[in-house]
């Protein structure tokens, strides 16, 4: 009985150092919890840049489905000049005393040697 008082009364003097103790031990873990949790502020980061790269592949998208609708509203509006421009980029077609320049065609290359043999298929022989 002696023993119990005395660790009982021990514990009575120590009582706020000890919940200043638990107190901090559990704001260290809690804070760890926010930085590198599941939800953390690590995850965080890591989401937010990636919804910055796809807002601007969103933005990159956009800009080249309006340059195609302002292509596409050109033909429907049977513009001469978007008319002959696909006409000469996509078709092919020339115009009367235009020039047509050709690139010449790089020649079929003979079938070289066969590799020489390794040596370890010499020293067999």
């Amino acid at each position: 009985m002696v023993s119990i008082r005395i660790v009982g009364g021990w514990f009575y003097a120590m009582r706020r150092v000890l919940a200043t103790v638990c107190v901090g031990l559990l704001a260290v873990l809690i804070g760890y919890k926010v930085i590198f949790g599941a939800n953390g502020m690590k995850v965080w980061e890591g989401k937010r840049a990636e919804y910055q790269r796809l807002r601007q592949d969103i933005d990159d998208e956009n800009a080249k489905h309006e340059q195609l609708q302002r292509k596409i509203d050109a033909l429907q509006r049977a513009d001469p000049s978007a008319i002959q421009k696909v006409a000469r980029e996509q078709l092919g077609y020339v115009m009367p005393g235009d020039h047509v320049l050709y690139e010449p065609q790089a020649r079929a290359v003979a079938k070289s040697a066969p590799p020489p043999a390794s040596p370890e298929a010499s020293a067999q022989k």
